[in-house]
C-alpha cells in the first residue's frame, strides 16, 4: 500500500462522493445535459491555468532535478495536453481561446485552486503534491472506471473525446508518474505524526472537487 492507498482509504467517503458524483455518473451515461458539460468545460480550462502555476510551483519547491524533472512533465501534460483538449472541445461549440480565458472564474474555480496553492506555498512539496493528488489521479480513474464499466465507448457518446483523453495511455502514465512521485516524497519526508496532516489535506482537496463537479451541474 502506497501512500495515495492510505490517503484515499482515510478518505473513503469523500473519494467516493467525489468518483462517484452525479456529474460524473451521467457524464458516463451520456446523459449530461451540453450546457452543464460546457460550464464545467469552461470552468476546468481557468482551473488548468491556476494548476499550471502549481506545477511551476513545484519546480520552484524542489531540491532536486529529479523533483524539477517531474514537475516539469506534470506542467507540460497540463499546457501541451488537457488545455489543449478543452481548446478542441470548446471549439466545436463555437467558443474562441479568447472567450474562455475571458470567462470569470467560479467561486468553486477559486477555492480549490487556491487552496491548493496556498498548501504549497506555506508547505512543502509533499503537501503541494497531496494537494494535487485528487485532480491529477483521480481524473485517471474516473476515465478508468468509465471505459472499464462501459467497454468500448460508442461513437455517437457527446463526451467520447474527454473520456478517451483521460483513459488513454498517454493521460494515465501522467497520473502513474504523479503517484511514483508522491510515494517518493512520501518516503523522503512523511512521518506517521504528520500523516493525519496530509489526509486533511488530501480530504478537502477532494471535497473541493465534488464541489467542482456540482458547481458545473448547478449551472445555468
Amino acid at each position: 500500500m502506497d501512500i495515495f492507498d492510505r490517503l484515499q482509504q482515510s478518505c473513503a467517503e469523500d473519494w467516493t462522493r467525489y468518483v462517484d458524483h452525479s456529474f460524473v455518473r451521467q457524464l458516463a451515461l451520456g446523459t449530461l445535459p451540453e450546457e452543464k458539460f460546457r460550464a464545467y468545460l469552461i470552468q476546468d480550462y481557468l482551473f488548468l491555468i491556476q494548476f499550471a502555476r502549481a506545477q511551476a510551483l513545484a519546480v520552484f519547491k524542489s531540491r532536486s532535478l529529479a523533483d524539477m524533472r517531474a514537475a516539469h512533465r506534470g506542467l507540460a501534460a497540463i499546457l501541451d495536453v488537457e488545455m489543449d483538449l478543452h481548446v478542441r472541445l470548446c471549439a466545436g461549440w463555437g467558443l474562441s481561446t479568447s472567450e474562455i480565458e475571458a470567462a470569470p472564474e467560479h467561486n468553486a474555480t477559486i477555492a480549490y485552486t487556491r487552496f491548493v496553492l496556498d498548501c504549497g506555498t506555506a508547505g512543502d512539496l509533499l503537501d503541494l503534491h497531496v494537494a494535487l493528488a485528487p485532480c491529477v489521479i483521480g481524473y485517471a480513474e474516473i476515465a478508468r472506471s468509465i471505459v472499464a464499466a462501459r467497454g468500448e465507448v460508442a461513437a455517437e457518446h457527446p463526451y467520447r473525446q474527454w473520456i478517451a483523453e483521460y483513459a488513454g495511455d498517454a493521460y494515465q502514465d501522467v497520473a502513474e508518474a504523479a503517484r511514483r512521485q508522491l510515494a517518493v516524497l512520501a518516503e523522503r519526508s512523511m512521518t506517521e505524526r504528520r500523516f493525519p496532516e496530509l489526509c486533511a489535506v488530501f480530504a478537502k482537496a477532494t471535497r473541493l472537487e465534488a464541489d467542482f463537479w456540482q458547481m458545473a451541474l448547478d449551472a445555468g
